[in-house]
C-alpha cells in the first residue's frame, strides 16, 4: 500500500509555488489537505482521515526551496545601489532588414549625450528599443521607416547592481518579480546584463517598486545577521 506521507509529498511537490508557499507558512495546512484528500483516496482506494494528511503536511521537510529561499534572502542584502530613471519611453519595431542600420545611428546620435537613458533588446520578430523622452524626436526621426508594432511613455526604472555571484543562484530574478507582482506592479519591461537588472514600470508605480525593493534589501541584512 502506497505511504500517505509519500503520496502527499509527490501531489505538493507537482506545484513549486505550492511547495513554496507551504516554506513560507502561506498555505493553511487544513484546506490544502482537504483538496488533495479525493486524489489520495482515489490512488490508495480507500477513505482516508484529513487528520493523517495534514500530519503528512506538517512532517514534511523544508527541502530544497527552504535552503533556495534562505540563500536569496541572504543574497539580497548584498544587492548594489539602485539606480532610479523617469522620464521613459518604450518602442517596440518589427525586424527589418534596416532595422539595425536605425539602431547604429540612433546609438551614434547619442554619443554625446551621457544623461539619456538607452537599451536595444532584439528578439525574433521584433525589436524594443527603452529611451529617456528627451530624445523620443530623435528616435522617431530615425525610425520613420520602420514599422511601429507598441509604444509606452510615462515610463520609469529601476537598475540594480548585482554581486557577481548573482549568476550562480537560481530563483533570483523570480524572488524580485514575486514579491512586485505580490504588490500589483506591473512590469512593462525587464533588461538585464551579467551584474545589472532593470525593472520598468508606470511612473506611478515607481514609489511602490522602490520600496518594495528596499524591503527585500533590508530583510536580506537582517536574515543574514541571525
Amino acid at each position: 500500500m502506497a505511504n500517505i506521507g509519500k503520496l502527499t509529498e509527490d501531489i505538493i511537490n507537482r506545484s513549486p509555488f505550492l511547495r513554496e508557499s507551504l516554506t513560507e507558512e502561506l498555505i493553511n495546512v487544513s484546506a490544502l489537505a482537504r483538496k488533495i484528500k479525493p486524489e489520495i483516496e482515489e490512488i490508495t482506494n480507500k477513505e482516508i482521515k484529513q487528520g493523517a494528511i495534514i500530519m503528512a503536511i506538517k512532517r514534511m521537510s523544508p527541502g530544497y526551496y527552504h535552503r533556495i529561499n534562505l540563500k536569496i534572502k541572504n543574497f539580497m542584502g548584498t544587492l548594489g545601489d539602485f539606480l532610479v530613471r523617469s522620464d521613459l519611453e518604450d518602442f517596440t519595431f518589427e525586424n527589418s532588414e534596416t532595422l539595425i542600420l536605425s539602431q547604429a545611428e540612433l546609438m551614434k546620435a547619442l554619443n554625446d549625450d551621457k544623461d539619456a537613458f538607452y537599451t536595444y533588446c532584439r528578439g525574433v520578430n521584433e525589436s524594443t528599443v527603452i529611451t529617456s523622452t528627451s530624445v523620443t524626436n530623435k528616435l522617431r526621426q530615425i525610425f520613420k521607416n520602420e514599422k511601429l508594432k507598441s509604444h509606452s511613455a510615462d515610463l520609469a526604472s529601476i537598475t540594480i547592481k548585482l554581486p557577481i555571484v548573482n549568476t550562480e543562484i537560481s530563483g533570483i530574478y523570480y524572488y524580485i518579480l514575486k514579491h512586485l507582482a505580490w504588490e500589483g506592479i506591473n512590469i512593462v519591461e525587464v533588461v538585464s546584463t551579467a551584474n545589472e537588472f532593470t525593472v520598468v514600470v508606470k511612473s506611478d508605480d515607481i514609489d511602490s517598486a522602490f520600496s518594495v525593493l528596499m524591503q527585500l534589501k533590508k530583510s536580506g541584512k537582517s536574515a543574514a545577521t541571525v
